[in-house]
């Protein structure tokens, strides 16, 4: 039996899983991200939990045929690491990936993505509606998507394409984005900058009655969901960032006609009655022409980690007729 494995590299945790040629996950190992010293020591990390997800599998790191990354960014395609990575901190300005992991396996089939060019491939291999024009869109802490046209997975001269949160959605300009530019769609939508949104809108809205905790440090993008349906401003809230999530989705339709986006990240799946619901009320009147279906992920929060493995065994295209010999 062939053996492949995928990695899941986020600021937060890292994920190894082992699966068989199927497909189906055989064992996963999870572990906290390193917050330095160096890079390396995040490289040990993506390695360890490879050892221990091959131990689990009853397997040596050497029988796995190839693997897949998925990862947080900016990548370096050329290098197969991670340069500079925004949400870890400053010592950490070099993440190695492929190359260990090529060394660990002992196979040079190691294919790394982004982490959400990493979902769409997964969508693509494991999802029952799998066009070959279609796009896995995040929510989470920030927003991007992955995108498939013409059955070919669109990753960028430099394995940054789909930073589809950095599409200007305010032309006015509100708020600034993380990046440092303004009206960016993350910057009004994405689980960082709901509440920071909110207490926007309310300089706006002082006739709309609230118990939101705005002037607390702890306020989150989970308060404002919470207290939709029962607090007047917090509805208005979900309301607005409805809207520019439908702009941000009409967009992406315009530019790559997907057939179907599949819509996952810990926003859209905690609260798809809120958040995807609407999208998809509003699409069918802003989309000139090929309204797209639009999904929850139905891999959940094991979309990325389900990319890398369908990645190494496609080698890093998501179709099921290419298998990795």
């Amino acid at each position: 039996m062939a053996y492949y494995a995928g990695v899941d590299l986020g600021a937060t945790n890292v994920r190894a899983a082992v699966a068989d040629d199927e497909g189906d996950v055989v064992s996963v190992h999870r572990a906290d991200t390193p917050n330095g010293p160096t890079g390396i020591a995040v490289t040990e990390a993506v390695l360890e939990c490879l050892r221990e997800a091959s131990a689990a599998a009853d397997i040596a790191p050497s029988d796995v045929r190839a693997a897949g990354i998925g990862s947080i960014g900016p990548l370096d395609l050329a290098e197969g690491a991670v340069e500079n990575p925004a949400n870890l901190p400053d010592t950490i300005d070099r993440i190695p990936l492929t190359g260990p992991v090529g060394q660990l396996i002992e196979s040079e089939s190691v294919y790394l993505h982004n982490d959400t060019v990493a979902g769409v491939i997964g969508e693509r291999f494991y999802s029952d509606r799998n066009p070959d024009d279609m796009a896995y869109l995040t929510i989470s802490s920030g927003i991007g998507a992955g995108v498939c046209v013409d059955g070919q997975v669109l990753s960028g001269w430099d394995g940054n394409a789909g930073e589809v949160g950095h599409m200007v959605v305010d032309p006015q300009g509100r708020r600034t984005c993380g990046c440092g530019r303004e009206g960016h769609w993350e910057a009004y939508c994405s689980g960082n900058n709901i509440p920071k949104y909110a207490k926007l809108l309310a300089e706006d809205a002082g006739s709309l009655d609230t118990d939101l905790p705005l002037a607390d440090p702890d306020f989150s993008a989970v308060d404002v969901f919470e207290a939709a349906g029962d607090d007047e401003f917090a509805d208005h809230v979900v309301e607005q960032v409805a809207h520019w999530n439908a702009l941000g989705v009409t967009n992406i339709a315009q530019a790559y006609a997907p057939l179907v986006i599949y819509v996952g990240g810990a926003v859209a799946l905690q609260n798809e009655s809120l958040v995807v619901d609407p999208i998809r009320e509003r699409v069918d009147d802003l989309v000139f022409n090929n309204v797209p279906d639009v999904q929850l992920t139905n891999l959940g929060d094991d979309v990325v980690l389900k990319g890398a493995i369908a990645s190494a065994m496609t080698g890093g295209t998501g179709d099921r007729s290419r298998t990795v010999a």
